[in-house]
């Protein structure tokens, strides 16, 4: 592991990540990563967060655009109500803030606690849940389904309306109305390592995968011998659109675990599409990459939004963050 130890492994991201992103107010010691202008007035501010080891989530999506402001907890671990209230007042403009959480149970805990602290300090909060994983119900990280690659659907189209100035309550809708339209699905072809551990957190053996992964290593649906690309595109796909049954033209997130290539990446995404073709389903914007990661593990996940023409419109938007920029 490229690492000093495990004790400080995430301020030293955060240092690292100062130094390359001065346009990003980063405070290793409290753990909250802010656009440099904020607040910005007459603007809804975003703010999200989640345990480490998921980068470029959510770190790397704090700018115009997209996120106000983010709180990175230790790895897979919640961040504290503390962080995440004084990222919500460090960027209230006074028009509002949006907390975007993921559906786990420590996130969910928090971010509820943080909210009563920051209306408490004056701050108007709306929250939004995002649980796109279809793969479980249940888990023991969740009750319902986890958030996963929806994530960056909701964080930039609705960061894009609050960058137009929508108010809190339109703001908060589009993200709602984001998280309802998306369904995703992870496979992992290995485990995963955190730093703390130093070994595989979980057994995967060589020559099966586990369908249905979550981003902390969470158990799937089931355990399979290796597939190749055209088969797990097949299985993915049409598990996600069992679920979420389109019937218009869709975002579609090829998204990596952390360990996947760019190359196996973009061979599992002609054949995302080509299934996706099959069931007659038009794709209206693809994004390929390594953006909603599980540390070192080897995998992929499928997410799919349903986008009408507004969604599609915030979606094209300009966006200037660390690990997503288009139109400026």
């Amino acid at each position: 592991m490229l690492i000093n130890v495990p004790e400080t492994v995430v301020a030293d991201a955060l240092r690292g990540m100062a130094a390359a992103h001065p346009e990003l107010a980063v405070d290793v010691e409290n753990r909250v990563i802010v656009r440099r202008d904020a607040p910005v007035a007459g603007k809804v501010a975003l703010v999200s967060g989640g345990g480490s080891g998921h980068e470029p989530m959510h770190g790397g999506f704090v700018g115009p655009g997209m996120l106000a402001a983010a709180c990175p907890g230790e790895v897979f671990t919640s961040p504290v109500p503390d962080q995440m209230t004084r990222a919500a007042t460090a960027v209230d403009s006074g028009e509002g803030v949006l907390f975007i959480v993921k559906n786990y149970t420590g996130d969910v805990l928090n971010f509820d606690m943080a909210a009563e602290l920051a209306e408490d300090e004056g701050v108007r909060l709306a929250k939004v849940l995002v649980n796109d994983d279809v793969a479980v119900t249940d888990s023991l990280y969740t009750a319902g389904r986890r958030g996963t690659g929806a994530t960056l659907f909701v964080e930039k189209i609705a960061g894009a309306a609050a960058e137009e100035g929508a108010p809190l309550e339109r703001v908060e809708a589009i993200a709602r109305q984001v998280n309802e339209s998306s369904r995703s699905f992870g496979v992992a072809l290995s485990a995963v390592t955190t730093p703390a551990k130093g070994t595989p957190t979980f057994d995967l053996p060589p020559g099966e995968l586990e369908l249905g992964i979550g981003i902390h290593g969470e158990p799937g649906r089931e355990r399979r011998a290796m597939m190749t690309s055209r088969e797990i595109a097949d299985y993915t796909v049409n598990v996600v659109l069992e679920d979420l049954s389109p019937t218009g033209p869709v975002l579609v997130l090829v998204n990596g675990m952390g360990a996947t290539p760019l190359l196996e990446l973009y061979g599992f995404n002609a054949e995302v599409h080509r299934v996706l073709a099959e069931r007659g389903v038009a794709v209206a914007r693809t994004l390929v990459g390594n953006y909603v990661t599980s540390l070192d593990m080897a995998g992929c996940s499928v997410t799919l939004c349903q986008a009408d023409e507004e969604l599609l419109r915030l979606w094209d938007a300009p966006v200037q963050t660390a690990a997503l920029r288009w139109g400026r």
